[in-house]
């Protein structure tokens, strides 16, 4: 074996104990945890480590800028970054310099949008948007499907330019009502694309060590925490600038909870004319609980209003009986999180009380 096998050996080698040793790092980083995890939030993140890996392997050692593919980096059973019950997210890696045609059909989405993240190419996540385009934008057939093309040069049609940072594109699909809609779908072809995949050791272990460096990102961020309990921060607009891989259409706001079993928190509020929001709970490593099994999320088409339009969402481990009612799946404590797409204004700070749960019965 030549000297520079042995030395693309050694380095695809250490590459690859480094991603491993960076899964195994996100044990010490739970039981590490001060104050010391809920058994709850322990549990999700033993599930969080799998997650994270199948994320960062999905974007960085499969998939290919040459002849991308989209995929989904959030599901029911797929939690991560923010995920929540009523959106659809895909992710596909990109070539600054190629021209791509992106295809799809709504489905019954109420909102939908294709967004450009740029910044470095080695796994750090992305420090800025480079464009979004959204389903205003977008021309629609009788039968709902959708064509846009994004590239560095001007394009025919809906188009998204391209900057030279430009390194991941994310499609975001809202719905009200998982169970029935029907999902958005996409698809994305690199013009003149190779036929093969091109197998090189040199290129699997930059690969390897983007995945391991996305990962050790993730990490350094959690768990997080929000002080003061029972309350929700100011709303912030629809950004300008954003870190990792946020909407560029959405305003948002973050709160905490903390109750005992015979508590709820009554969360009051209003929400402009918009086209989709919703309210999360989230546990510190910002992944809903089981929605599956329960409500643990609301959104803005299933909220029983007040006959001024303000809402009130009471969150609490029993049901009070209330239409709005938030569960919490059980957990004492965890995190609030409200997202409004394509808001008119930005949203007025919710007002958060804690009450009997008994005080709440019809």
């Amino acid at each position: 074996m030549s000297a520079d096998a042995v030395h693309d050996q050694s380095g695809l080698s250490h590459a690859f104990g480094d991603l491993l040793d960076e899964v195994r790092a996100i044990e010490s980083t739970m039981l590490d945890a001060d104050p010391p995890l809920p058994e709850a939030d322990l549990l999700d993140g033993y599930r969080l480590a799998f997650s994270l890996l199948r994320v960062a392997v999905d974007a960085f050692v499969w998939n290919e800028k040459e002849r991308p593919r989209f995929v989904d980096v959030i599901s029911p059973f797929l939690k991560w970054g923010g995920d929540n019950s009523d959106a659809y997210y895909q992710l596909a890696p990109i070539d600054p310099t190629r021209t791509y045609r992106v295809t799809g059909n709504r489905g019954d989405a109420v909102y939908l949008s294709l967004t450009v993240y740029g910044g470095p190419d080695d796994g750090r996540y992305s420090d800025r948007i480079v464009g979004t385009i959204n389903d205003r934008a977008l021309e629609f057939d009788a039968d709902g499907n959708f064509e846009l093309t994004i590239s560095p040069d001007p394009q025919q049609g809906p188009w998204l330019k391209l900057e030279p940072d430009a390194v991941f594109a994310l499609t975001r699909d809202y719905v009200n009502n998982r169970e029935t809609a029907r999902r958005s779908e996409w698809t994305i072809t690199a013009l003149d694309a190779p036929q093969r995949r091109d197998e090189d050791r040199a290129d699997l272990t930059r690969r390897l060590r983007a995945a391991r460096t996305w990962l050790h990102e993730q990490l350094a961020m959690l768990p997080v925490k929000v002080e003061p309990a029972n309350e929700i921060h100011e709303p912030f607009p629809v950004p300008t600038v954003t870190y990792g891989w946020a909407a560029g259409d959405a305003a948002y706001a973050m709160g905490a909870y903390e109750l005992t079993p015979d508590q709820a928190l009554v969360v009051e509020g209003t929400s402009p004319e918009c086209a989709f929001w919703n309210l999360c709970l989230w546990n510190p490593f910002l992944h809903t609980y089981d929605f599956t099994s329960e409500r643990v999320t609301i959104n803005g088409s299933e909220v029983t209003y007040e006959a001024d339009g303000s809402w009130r969402v009471v969150i609490s481990a029993e049901d009070p009986g209330h239409p709005n009612w938030v569960s919490t799946a059980g957990r004492g404590k965890g995190l609030i999180w409200l997202r409004w797409f394509l808001p008119a204004d930005t949203p007025a700070r919710p007002v958060c009380r804690v009450v009997g749960v008994a005080e709440l019965r019809p």
